[in-house]
């Protein structure tokens, strides 16, 4: 009986997860630009178009909207292609925290979800340029610096020229003109081999150039993609936007896929 009980409690618990499951199913299937040929459309995560390429350039979708540009001008798509706003923006941003910046008439300004103006805001006071998260910076008396976690008992000797904190638990490291990755141990992730790296995004998945290449490095610090591309911007909703060595721009996500093809457009089944 009690092993009929158990059963019952365990085939309970997987019934209520399985909706769980499926709802962070769908929150990744969200549509990333995809470029075929010089027009721009939106596929699933699998790189099957969903929304026909019609758009001159598109950007990634955040809270269910995207930038799409028709000419020179922007306007704002959903998730099926609806327009949400005229094409009518000389410029236009991401949406974050519910609001995109846009600029119309050379004026400036917000936009909620819905088009619709904002009022200016407060001026935010600025943030730490480089905040430290994670432990404090020990400093030598050559004016070389180190690192002392706050958490444990690692700590970093003061042998580099900067570091970055702030990146999943690992510190951006650079001596002389190189940088590297260290692990919260001190051990080195990614050797002391690239000319610049680039924080920020979301996810903080920085990009690294190297020998005039970009590329990124993934959660554990390793290479998620090797340097190749002429351009990489930060993350921002799963994906990035890239340069490709042929000039033309693209999207990857975070397990380094690649979102366009430069071949006709294929057709929706």
């Amino acid at each position: 009986m009690r092993r009929v009980l158990l059963l019952l409690l365990v085939s309970m618990l997987l019934a209520s997860a399985l909706p769980l499951a499926a709802w962070a199913q769908a929150a990744e299937a969200r549509l990333v630009p995809f470029r075929q040929g010089r027009q721009w459309g939106y596929a699933d995560r699998r790189g099957r178009l969903v929304l026909p390429a019609r758009y001159d350039e598109a950007g990634p979708f955040a809270d269910e909207l995207a930038w799409v540009r028709v000419g020179n001008r922007y306007g704002y798509i959903d998730g099926s292609g609806n327009p949400v706003t005229p094409v009518q923006y000389e410029q236009a941003g991401n949406f974050q925290n519910n609001q995109a910046t846009v600029t119309l008439n050379a004026e400036t300004f917000a936009i909620n979800p819905a088009g619709r103006r904002l009022p200016p805001a407060e001026v935010a006071e600025p943030a730490d340029e480089d905040p430290l998260e994670q432990g404090d910076l020990v400093r030598g008396p050559d004016g070389k610096v180190g690192f002392r976690f706050t958490v444990g008992t690692a700590r970093i000797p003061a042998i580099y020229d900067e570091i970055k904190d702030n990146y999943n638990g690992l510190l951006l490291v650079r001596q002389g003109p190189k940088w590297g990755v260290l692990d919260n141990r001190g051990k080195l992730v990614q050797p002391l081999q690239y000319d610049s790296v680039r924080r920020g995004g979301s996810p903080l998945l920085p990009a690294v150039r190297q020998n005039g290449r970009w590329g990124y490095l993934g959660p554990e610090g390793r290479r998620l993609v090797e340097p190749r591309y002429l351009q990489a911007a930060p993350f921002f909703g799963g994906v990035a936007r890239v340069q490709t060595p042929s000039g033309s721009f693209g999207y990857i996500d975070t397990e380094g896929r690649e979102f366009w093809s430069d071949t006709e457009p294929v057709s929706i089944k």
